[in-house]
């Protein structure tokens, strides 16, 4: 039976009025690119993952993924929520209408450690901006998998009165509060004007074919204890060769690229884009 993830310690659903500091949070990079297109140049929302980047932006930098961080902003779960959702990872037919989507990321814990067996419950309009009451049609619910990594094929949401594109979710830890929260698509008009519009809610995003790929990490309130090798304000600095545009990298092969270490996940010629955190496909840290 699907669970109903309310009943275990739920967040407020009035929750967007939470005051606390909201810092500029964890979104993505693909967990599963490996198709032949770079990311757009320059573009991007920093990631939960590269705890020890800072950036320049209008906002402020990513913080470290460390006890006592903030984590990924709640949002109001609005009029639309059913419980119950079935438990799938793809909320299309081949005949269904719109404009395909796929949103891959991971969850993590407040030391940038992963969750795996987290839950996360899935609900969004359909490309005319209506949402089905009355049966299950763009909901779903799933689990992250061993590394905490997640995967949803979708379309891209339509608008109706009022709201910019956005897609709801519901994340909960095992044993853990429900975060409520809603996920919002760069560069729409209708961010200026929607009230509940967050930039720390955007996903990274770029068109694939005639398709589009979001990205995004969520960091639940979970406390974690690093280990010893995986100090999140500490990157590791294995010895390697800088990462280069051009090689052909095996698996096992390591690297360093911006003074953290990676090890080749699979074989491939690298090229612009594909560096190594932009591709947790290709490339783990350590």
């Amino acid at each position: 039976m699907t669970p109903q993830m309310d009943n275990a310690t739920p967040h407020d659903p009035n929750a967007s009025g939470d005051r606390r500091r909201i810092s500029r949070k964890g979104l993505l990079k693909a967990a599963f690119v490996a198709s032949a297109a770079p990311l757009l140049a320059g573009g991007g929302v920093a990631l939960a993952r590269d705890a020890a980047s800072t950036g320049n932006g209008p906002l402020a930098p990513t913080p470290e993924c460390d006890d006592g961080d903030d984590t990924t902003p709640p949002q109001m779960e609005g009029p639309y929520f059913k419980p119950n959702s079935p438990r799938r990872t793809s909320l299309v037919t081949p005949g269904t209408p719109g404009v395909p989507l796929t949103v891959s990321g991971y969850v993590f814990g407040r030391a940038c450690r992963p969750v795996s067996g987290a839950l996360l419950d899935f609900w969004q309009a359909d490309t005319n901006g209506a949402y089905d009451m009355a049966r299950f049609a763009f909901r779903g619910h799933q689990f992250t998998g061993t590394h905490g990594s997640f995967s949803l094929t979708t379309i891209v949401p339509g608008l109706y009165p009022g709201r910019t594109r956005h897609i709801h979710v519901k994340a909960q830890a095992p044993g853990g509060r429900v975060l409520t929260t809603q996920l919002y698509f760069p560069n729409e008009p209708r961010n200026n004007t929607d009230a509940l519009f967050a930039p720390e809610l955007l996903m990274n995003v770029r068109s694939i074919g005639n398709g589009r790929q979001g990205t995004f990490d969520f960091v639940l309130d979970v406390a974690q204890t690093p280990g010893p090798t995986d100090p999140p304000t500490d990157p590791p600095t294995e010895p390697g060769t800088s990462w280069a545009a051009g090689t052909s990298y095996r698996v096992g092969d390591r690297v360093t690229y911006g003074g953290v270490a990676y090890r080749c996940l699979q074989a491939h010629l690298a090229m612009s884009g594909w560096e190594p955190p932009n591709v947790p496909a290709l490339w783990e840290r350590g």
